[in-house]
């Protein structure tokens, strides 16, 4: 038995996981808009108390909005902006994320960063950068020579200067992530509601008939009624706001488009390179995944569309461009897979969270790239907010532990077990050759506190049709077992 379907079983009290039909009639104690890091990490941080807790997602699965594509690098907060909300929750973040990553197997590899100058604008602004870090708290950061840099990375392109030396910036796996809060947050009892879109938001009356008893969201499936309700709604959360009467930020969705090398990539980076950063953002980075490729960028593209997605020629030209340059290697190996990633850019270089006690409602918003590391901290802040503004917690409780199927690399996979597959012969079953996904794997995906119903949703569960094939060789077969399950959970 996997210990994802063991550890289902200690839970109290077991919350729902829905994607169709009405909703329920009684008022939650909690509503989260949005089932993205941030969302599903409030999620799991308001089930250790006695509240009844809902998650509510337009999509059809936790993690499917920006949490699915972006850098998926655990921060240190180093180059925040000093004295900012988002660099208090960016270092109290990854203290709780890297430890809860090894509590519940989500794959970290602490490979340090090289924020590299090249030329003399840029190495002049470096002394700066480490002034910030250490205001920021950081204090292992350090300046490096040209040579010192090339001895760090052999195969970097000619002509860097220096660079700034961040020892404890990591990787991390993006999509484990939000799923182990969501499979912690229900397994504890709170519901999540997939598939069920906010149109509306309206005041509900209180037992005598006035205003201030909460909210009635009008949603795809139904109405639902709760006593506060959080905004999490990523790339929505102006428009979700704005159903609250607020104006106070808008969203400009940023798009970053990024390639994906090949694992046999790995071996030509040692550390996450970073540029210089500049307004915009991180700017275009190279760096190794946890699943054994090797990243290319992203870009920053301010646009009008929240859904476009798509990555285009322009873009990926651009970014081969800076890669030639950062390290010219890398553009002879073989592409894997391009995607394309939106982040909810604001006006304000901070977070854009705010309560409003009279209306039981919290807004968090102009959560960029940092808020994977800093999504642990945020639940904790929003909890204390919700407090603030009248809702009674309870006592806390701990939570019943999670762990969570490795997707990393650098660590034991299934496949390499012969204890676990002499257990049960489906661990030694590859279906997908490419990544070395296993049928046990599939099949546990599937029958697990949050399952997957598309292919894609599997691929963030098991890494199946992510490899260089792209699913040319498996995909029948895993479409196969995703629509066999779906079948028989049907029945």
């Amino acid at each position: 038995m996997s210990t994802e379907r063991h550890d289902r079983t200690t839970a109290a009290r077991q919350g729902r996981v829905t994607r169709s039909g009405a909703l329920p009639d009684g008022p939650y104690d909690v509503t989260v808009v949005g089932a993205g890091v941030v969302g599903t990490a409030i999620a799991r941080e308001l089930a250790r108390y006695p509240l009844r807790i809902a998650v509510v997602e337009s999509s059809d699965d936790v993690g499917e909005g920006t949490s699915k594509a972006n850098t998926a690098i655990l921060h240190t907060g180093f180059d925040a902006v000093p004295g900012s909300l988002e660099a208090r929750l960016v270092r109290a973040g990854q203290r709780l994320l890297a430890a809860y990553a090894a509590e519940t197997g989500i794959p970290v590899e602490p490979v340090g960063a090289l924020l590299v100058a090249w030329d003399a604008e840029q190495l002049a602004a470096l002394p700066g950068l480490l002034d910030k870090a250490v205001r920021n708290g950081y204090h292992e950061a350090r300046l490096l020579d040209a040579a010192a840099v090339r001895a760090r990375e052999p195969h970097l392109g000619p002509g860097a200067l220096g660079a700034l030396d961040v020892p404890g910036e990591s990787v991390i796996c993006p999509w484990t992530t939000p799923l182990a809060y969501a499979t912690q947050a229900v397994r504890s009892g709170a519901d999540l509601h997939l598939r069920c879109r906010v149109t509306a938001v309206a005041a509900d009356g209180d037992a005598n008939g006035n205003g201030g008893g909460g909210h009635v969201l009008t949603t795809g499936r139904g109405p639902l009624r709760t006593r506060y309700l959080v905004n999490t709604a990523g790339l929505h959360a102006d428009t979700v706001d704005r159903m609250l009467g607020h104006d106070t930020f808008t969203v400009t969705p940023r798009r970053g488009q990024l390639i994906v090398f090949d694992k046999l990539a790995r071996d030509l980076v040692r550390h996450i390179l970073l540029p210089v950063p500049t307004a915009l953002g991180k700017g275009v980075l190279v760096a190794p995944t946890v699943y054994g490729n090797v990243l290319l960028g992203p870009t920053a593209e301010d646009l009008d569309d929240k859904r476009a997605t798509g990555s285009t020629a322009e873009g990926l030209a651009g970014l081969r461009r800076q890669g030639a340059r950062v390290l010219p290697p890398l553009l002879d190996e073989e592409v894997t897979a391009v995607y394309a990633g939106l982040r909810a850019a604001t006006d304000d270089d901070d977070y854009r969270i705010n309560t409003w006690p009279r209306q039981r409602y919290v807004t968090v918003g102009g959560i960029r790239s940092t808020g994977l590391t800093a999504s642990l901290a945020i639940a904790a802040h929003v909890t204390e907010l919700l407090a603030g503004a009248g809702l009674r917690l309870g006592g806390a409780r701990e939570l019943a532990p999670v762990r969570m199927p490795n997707l990393g690399e650098a660590f034991p996979r299934p496949y390499e077990s012969a204890e676990l597959i002499a257990a049960d012969p489906a661990y030694g079953t590859v279906v997908c050759h490419c990544e070395r996904v296993t049928l046990g794997e599939i099949r546990d995906a599937l029958r697990s506190t949050v399952p997957p119903v598309t292919v894609d949703g599997l691929r963030r569960r098991t890494r199946a049709r992510g490899g260089r094939c792209q699913g040319f060789s498996c995909g029948a077969a895993v479409r196969a077992l995703l629509d066999g399950h779906d079948r028989q959970a049907r029945r």
